[in-house]
C-alpha cells in the first residue's frame, strides 16, 4: 500500500512544510494508561527510543526534506506523536519498502509506519494498529464539471484512467458492471503504464477522471494547482481498509499503541496531525488492534 512514486520535491511549500527543522510539528503529552499498557519486560531497540522503519516513498507520507537526509511527513510526524505518548524519543529509520518486513521480525526496529496496509496475509505474521484509512482518490481538471464520485452510478460512461491489474482497476471493473446491470454506461476503462502518463491524459483531456491513492493526489493537487479532488474511495471496497502501526507478531506492543492511538483521536493531537499534511479525509474514528484485513487473494 505504500507510495511508489517519488516526487519531485520542488513545490506546494506554500502548504507543505518539507524543511528539514519542522518547527510546525505537532506534539504529544505522554500518555500513562499507553505507557502502563506496554507489556512488562518489553525491551524497546534501543532504550528510552521508539524506533521505527519508513520508507520515503514521497509527500505527504513521507519523503526526505531539502537537505535529502532528513525524513519528513505525515508518517513521520505519527510517528513522534506515538512516541511522545510513550515517553520515548523517535528513531526513525529510513528503508526502502521491500525491507521492512524481514527488518522487522529481525529486531531491526520496534514498528514500521509508513502506509502499510492491513491484510489477513500480514496479519499471519504481524500485528497491527489502525491509524488511518486506506484511501483512493477520483480527481478531476481543475475546470471539469464533474462535482462528485461517490457510488458506482456516479462514474457511469466517464473515462478514467488506472494501471492494470491494480486495486483501483478491481474495484472499477465491478462498479462497471453494477451500472450496467443498472441499465446505465459502462465506465470506460484507460490504461497507461505509470503516473506521470496518466496526469498527462487527465491534463489533455483524453480522459475524465485519474484514479491513485489518494495521498499522492492531494500532494499533486497542491504542486500543480490544476486537478482537484471530487471524491475517495476505499481500497478495501466494499469494505475499509485501514493501514496500521505494524509490530512483530505476539510481541504484545499493539495494544499499547492502539492505545495510545485512541487517546491522541480523543484529545485532538491526531486530528492536527492529519490536517497538517492535508489528509484529514483519511482519518479513522478509532484505532483497533488487528482488524479485519483484505483478504488472500
Amino acid at each position: 500500500m505504500a507510495s511508489a512514486i517519488n516526487f519531485t520535491v520542488a513545490a506546494a511549500t506554500d502548504i507543505f512544510d518539507l524543511s528539514p527543522d519542522q518547527s510546525g510539528r505537532v506534539r504529544a503529552e505522554k500518555d500513562p494508561a499507553a505507557i502502563a499498557a506496554i507489556p512488562p519486560g518489553f525491551k524497546f531497540v534501543t532504550p528510552g527510543k521508539f524506533t521505527v522503519a519508513v520508507s520515503p516513498g514521497g509527500p505527504p507520507l513521507a519523503t526526505y526534506a531539502t537537505d535529502a537526509k532528513t525524513v519528513v511527513g505525515a508518517d513521520p510526524d505519527y510517528a513522534l506523536a506515538i512516541a511522545d505518548s510513550l515517553g520515548l524519543e523517535l528513531e526513525l529509520v529510513p528503508v526502502a519498502w521491500p525491507d521492512w518486513p524481514l527488518g522487522l521480525v529481525s529486531g531491526k526496529y520496534d514498528a514500521v509506519i509508513s502506509n502499510v496496509g492491513v491484510t489477513e496475509q500480514r496479519k499471519e505474521k504481524f500485528d497491527f494498529s489502525t491509524y488511518r484509512q486506506g484511501l483512493h482518490g477520483f480527481f478531476v481538471k481543475a475546470d471539469s464539471s464533474i462535482k462528485e464520485i461517490k457510488q458506482p452510478k456516479d462514474a457511469a460512461g466517464l473515462r478514467i484512467t488506472v494501471g492494470a491489474s491494480t486495486n483501483q482497476e478491481r474495484i472499477l471493473l465491478k462498479w462497471s458492471d453494477e451500472n450496467v446491470k443498472a441499465g446505465l454506461k459502462p465506465i470506460e476503462l484507460v490504461y497507461h503504464d505509470d503516473d506521470a502518463a496518466r496526469l498527462v491524459a487527465l491534463r489533455s483531456g483524453r480522459v475524465d477522471v485519474i484514479v491513485q491513492p489518494h495521498a499522492q493526489l492531494v500532494y499533486i493537487a497542491a504542486r500543480d494547482k490544476n486537478i482537484k479532488r471530487v471524491g475517495t474511495l476505499s481500497a478495501g471496497w466494499l469494505e475499509r481498509s485501514d493501514v496500521a502501526i505494524t509490530t512483530r507478531k505476539g510481541s504484545g506492543l499493539a495494544d499499547a499503541l492502539t492505545l495510545a492511538t485512541n487517546d491522541l483521536i480523543r484529545n485532538g493531537t491526531y486530528a492536527k496531525v492529519l490536517a497538517r499534511w492535508q489528509l484529514s479525509e483519511e482519518a479513522l474514528p478509532e484505532s483497533r488492534t488487528n482488524p479485519p484485513g483484505l483478504p488472500k487473494s
